[in-house]
């Protein structure tokens, strides 16, 4: 069995976690972030059982061998830094930054989490790549065939902007983000509706527009999708404009890819 380590991907609005073996993904699992103290009480955990029963749901019984060995190291990327502060009082913990990713052409304010998706995802499924990242902000990442930064955007996402309407006006309704089961009429009705038509009909055309940007740039470039948004963004493109959907790669652990290829080469 190869070694076992612990990532954490810190994000604005969950803590993303993975069990890797080796070079294998074993296990993946979501949880809210934590306060200092359960952090300190997690630091008390003496082997790889105790840690897992305290981290993942209760649903999600994980099972590995000698998890009576003790905890394993705990690789960080984080996008909150009062969340990477308090963290960092975890024992055996090495935060990944942005010069370890080795990507060029870098600025010094990009995300480490989209540097590490788009390295995780031009690592895995060759450059140039463009990573769309459907999580709290939508953004876009990408790189050239060199591995060196193209650029890329920053927009909210649809939670973002269904909550900034409900809660910045005074008559406009809080709306889900919630599953459409069908796209909502373009010229709607009612003011769900309306709100629904606004957000996803511009949010739509703005990814493809970016998209039909990056291939008149880049014929061959490949275009991977992650974010808790992605289901529903990639349904819904898939309605309105499947030659692109059928261009997408759908991956969530781009993020655990890029500290992967990373951490693999190096000493932990």
């Amino acid at each position: 069995m190869g070694k076992i380590w612990l990532a954490l991907e810190i994000g604005n609005s969950r803590l993303h976690w993975a069990l890797l073996i080796g070079k294998k993904l074993y296990s993946t699992w979501d949880s809210d972030h934590l306060a200092e103290s359960v952090i300190q009480q997690l630091a008390k955990c003496q082997t790889l059982d105790h840690l897992l029963l305290a981290i993942s749901p209760s649903h999600q019984k994980i099972r590995v061998e000698n998890t009576s060995s003790s905890p394993p190291p705990l690789l960080l990327a984080s996008v909150v830094p009062s969340q990477t502060a308090i963290w960092q009082t975890y024992p055996n913990t090495h935060v990944i930054t942005l010069e370890q990713v080795p990507l060029k052409n870098v600025y010094p304010t990009l995300g480490i989490d989209r540097a590490l998706a788009l390295w995780g995802a031009g690592k895995t499924w060759g450059f140039p790549m463009l990573v769309i990242d459907a999580g709290t902000a939508l953004t876009f990442t990408a790189a050239d065939a060199n591995e060196s930064l193209v650029g890329g955007a920053i927009l909210p996402g649809l939670g973002l902007q269904f909550a900034s309407l409900g809660q910045q006006t005074g008559q406009l309704p809080f709306v889900e983000t919630g599953k459409f089961a069908s796209l909502p009429p373009r010229f709607a009705l009612n003011t769900t509706e309306a709100i629904q038509s606004g957000v996803i009909y511009t949010l739509l055309a703005g990814i493809k527009d970016f998209i039909d940007a990056w291939l008149q740039l880049f014929p061959d470039g490949k275009i991977a999708i992650k974010g808790g948004d992605h289901t529903l963004l990639v349904n819904v493109l898939q309605t309105r404009f499947p030659k692109i959907a059928a261009r997408l790669i759908i991956e969530q652990n781009l993020i655990f890819w890029g500290m992967r290829e990373i951490v693999m080469g190096e000493p932990i």
